[in-house]
């Protein structure tokens, strides 16, 4: 079976289930690509999960993750990522948010929700209110900033690394081995547009005798 049958019968199972969830939950919900997502009212999303677990059987949450799109008025998506073993089949759950606006924790209907969370708390800047220990977990102490955002800066700052003398861990300006530049690898035999004369000698170009 070709891997767009298998995606076309995922999407044939998924219609009814997403359906159900539509008039039970009232969220939206989309079949594509052979997945099922569900929009939820960020303030209803522990409801919604917890139906989720103990009315449609999605006993696992694989991952809290975001996505951010600056551009938007609330510019992050929280997506949950959940799993029925029961059924062999997966959903992903999205609410929208902001830097203010905190999001419910879910780490009362999925335990395993407390360390995505504070990934998404650390990577993006995501809120999400009730949770038991909302610090940072993959930057260093005293790090400004959340490195996933799209408008967080690549260059400019400082980097961090452990001190053998010192014993701890040090803050120096970033050190790069050469300034970025521009490269042109395409040579004058292979077509290149240089304005008229560049290299030594095409003066003579023209020139007969």
């Amino acid at each position: 079976m070709s891997s767009l049958a298998v995606q076309a019968q995922f999407e044939a199972a998924l219609t009814p289930m997403g359906a159900e969830m539509v008039g039970a939950l009232g969220v939206e919900a989309q079949v594509a690509f052979g997945e099922l997502t569900l929009v939820a009212p960020r303030e209803r999303i522990v409801e919604v999960l917890t139906a989720l677990r103990d009315q449609f059987e999605f006993q696992q949450c694989l991952d809290v993750c975001g996505a951010d799109y600056p551009d938007r008025e609330e510019r992050f998506e929280v997506v949950y990522h959940l799993l029925s073993m029961t059924k062999n089949a997966r959903v992903r759950v999205k609410v929208v948010t902001d830097e203010v606006q905190p999001v419910p924790t879910a780490v009362e209907v999925y335990p395993s929700a407390g360390w995505f969370e504070r990934e998404a708390y650390d990577m993006y800047g995501m809120i999400f209110a009730g949770h038991p220990d909302m610090r940072r977990l993959l930057t260093d102490y005293g790090f400004e900033g959340h490195p996933l955002r799209k408008d967080f800066p690549m260059t400019g700052y400082v980097e961090v690394r452990y001190d053998e003398e010192q014993k701890r861990v040090v803050y120096e300006p970033v050190k790069l081995t050469q300034e970025f530049r521009t490269f042109d690898f395409l040579s004058p035999w292979e077509g290149a547009e240089y304005p008229a004369p560049v290299l030594p000698g095409d003066e003579k170009a023209g020139v007969k005798g």
